[in-house]
């Protein structure tokens, strides 16, 4: 009983002071743990790409600039599936002038001011891409100070661009090829609203075939140029034969190859041929296949409607540089067949006439020839006089 009265509640100060050291050793942890909080303290290291999210995956979050506000909100789901972050890219490398918080005020007085100055960092990792596109319309817009000419986050939003070229084919992916009319419908919606209704257009965004050309494959991709010169104009035979002449392509369908031959064996491809050859910045009179078949809105040649193998078609197409064609005028015209049996026998059969006479007759006249001359030197051995 009187060892439990002497080891009895300990006195006032010893608990006061066990409660000091508990709070000075709480301090002391504290300040030990970096504050996740406050990116001040990176201690010279790159802050990840989670760390930046902590903060901007906050709905709703914007950047007031000028009159403009822009959202800096990033979805962090679609920011791990795109490219960049499948390879590894940390924010900071783009926004190369954020290394603390508070970030530094940005002096852009505009939403497009704002992506003119992050524009050059795609050059650190695309500097082939980035050089073609100075060289395209869409720098000439921007150099005129034209403020809706495309840059590259407008085409492709770093923070959600998924892989264009695929790792192992090193060619376009079909989801990008797929997505591209709706990128350029961002700028040119009435163009693509006549491609999506357009013979190769339904067949890309409705059907999903990629066997179709998409904007790309006929204005070039970082190297964009100017569809209207005379030069863009003289080269759309060749333009259109890189698919029209591809057999693997045009088997599929039951379409010709001989598109561009029988083009470049007529009035009108020889002229711009040989137009083209001489003086590619020079315009001609003389017709090219969008002038027949439309340029965003080519629609099947059988088409009851517009389609050009319908003669009242075609006339109208013809009236454009003939205007005193008459209904007859387009039957001179054999769709870029190869005469043959089955199609225009009449000429088929002609030029077999042609080809199998005109031999026979000169090759007939140069036996002749021959032969005389044969009899004539033979006669002179024999001593044989001819008058």
């Amino acid at each position: 009983m009187r060892l439990r009265t002497r080891l009895g509640p300990p006195p006032f100060w010893i608990l006061g002071l066990l409660l000091v050291l508990g709070m000075l050793f709480f301090i002391m942890t504290f300040l030990a743990t970096p504050i996740q909080a406050a990116p001040d303290a990176y201690q010279g290291e790159q802050p990840s790409n989670d760390f930046c999210l902590a903060c901007h995956q906050e709905e709703g979050i914007a950047l007031t600039l000028g009159s403009d506000s822009l959202p800096v909100t990033i979805n962090p789901t679609l920011f791990g599936l795109s490219v960049h972050a499948e390879e590894g890219i940390n924010c900071v490398d783009c926004h190369t002038n954020i290394s603390e918080y508070p970030h530094p005020d940005v002096q852009a007085k505009s939403v497009h001011d704002f992506s003119v100055e992050l524009n050059v960092s795609c050059k650190d990792c695309h500097e082939e891409q980035y050089s073609n596109a100075q060289d395209s319309i869409h720098q000439k817009a921007f150099d005129e100070g034209k403020a809706n000419a495309p840059l590259c986050s407008n085409c492709h939003n770093p923070h959600t661009q998924g892989r264009v070229i695929g790792t192992e084919s090193k060619q376009l992916t079909i989801s990008a090829r797929l997505h591209i009319p709706e990128t350029c419908a961002q700028c040119h919606s009435d163009k693509y609203e006549q491609y999506k209704t357009s013979v190769h257009g339904k067949a890309l965004t409705e059907e999903g075939n990629i066997d179709v050309p998409t904007c790309t494959d006929c204005h070039g991709v970082h190297n964009i140029q100017d569809p209207t010169t005379a030069s863009f104009r003289n080269t759309t035979p060749a333009l259109c034969a890189d698919c029209h002449d591809n057999a693997g392509i045009m088997d599929k369908y039951g379409i010709s190859t001989n598109v561009l031959e029988t083009y470049v064996a007529d009035f009108h491809g020889t002229n711009v041929k040989l137009f083209g050859d001489q003086s590619p910045d020079e315009p001609t009179n003389k017709a090219v296949c969008t002038d027949c078949h439309g340029v965003h809105d080519i629609a099947k040649v059988d088409n009851p409607e517009t389609g050009i193998a319908l003669r009242e078609n075609l006339l109208v197409k013809c009236q454009r540089c003939h205007p005193d064609a008459t209904a007859n005028f387009p039957g001179a015209w054999m769709s870029h067949y190869v005469p043959s049996p089955q199609h225009y026998p009449i000429v088929y059969y002609v030029n077999l006439f042609y080809k199998i006479m005109i031999p026979t007759i000169i090759g007939g006249m140069i036996f002749f020839i021959l032969t005389d001359i044969y009899r004539r030197i033979a006669s002179r051995g024999k001593g044989v006089q001819h008058s």
